[in-house]
């Protein structure tokens, strides 16, 4: 009977396992994102703190950046989070 079971939910079990390795691929991908962006935000920092930029083009890029931040954080989010339902 457990063979049985086996072979009838393989399928399924190997389409779950892809989709794991999708979910955590595509995770990976983001931490990578936010930590280019953090570090490109550093790197920004050090500019304005070194006089090499001025106020309105850190203010600008910086918004940029932060707006790109919170665009790959969202994107780890789950869609049941982003509307309430779970």
């Amino acid at each position: 009977m457990f063979l049985l079971d086996d072979l009838l939910f393989s399928p399924v079990k190997g389409l779950m396992a892809i989709g794991r390795h999708i979910q955590e691929t595509a995770q990976q991908a983001v931490e990578d994102q936010e930590k280019a962006i953090v570090a490109e935000l550093t790197e920004l920092y050090r500019l304005l703190e070194s006089g090499q930029i001025g106020d309105d083009e850190f203010n600008a890029r910086e918004s940029d950046l932060l707006d790109r931040l919170e665009e790959a954080h969202g994107a780890i989010e789950s869609p049941t989070t982003e509307d309430g339902n779970s």
